[in-house]
């Protein structure tokens, strides 16, 4: 059972900032966990979200079970990503 994918507003404008090579590699593995979104996504520690590792660049993603869907809250650079969002 696929999962649907959710961006939020601060997420997707993330991801009109980035070059698009990297945008697009981006939005394929945020789509390649629609089928087992926890193959690849890690606990965030200190808070109730998960964690999508994509090179050097970080999406933090609650998955809702009962919804069947994956919400991608925050996107960015590792470096930057955390201070982005504070839990």
């Amino acid at each position: 059972m696929a999962f649907c994918i959710r961006w939020s507003a601060q997420a997707e404008k993330s991801l009109q900032k980035l070059p698009r090579s990297i945008a697009h590699r981006i939005v394929k593995k945020v789509g390649s966990i629609q089928e087992d979104p926890f193959h690849f996504l890690e606990h965030y520690e200190g808070t109730n979200c998960l964690k999508l590792r994509i090179g050097d660049y970080r999406a933090l993603v609650d998955v809702d079970l009962h919804g069947n869907a994956i919400h991608i809250r925050v996107v960015g650079h590792r470096r930057s990503i955390y201070k982005q969002f504070a839990p």
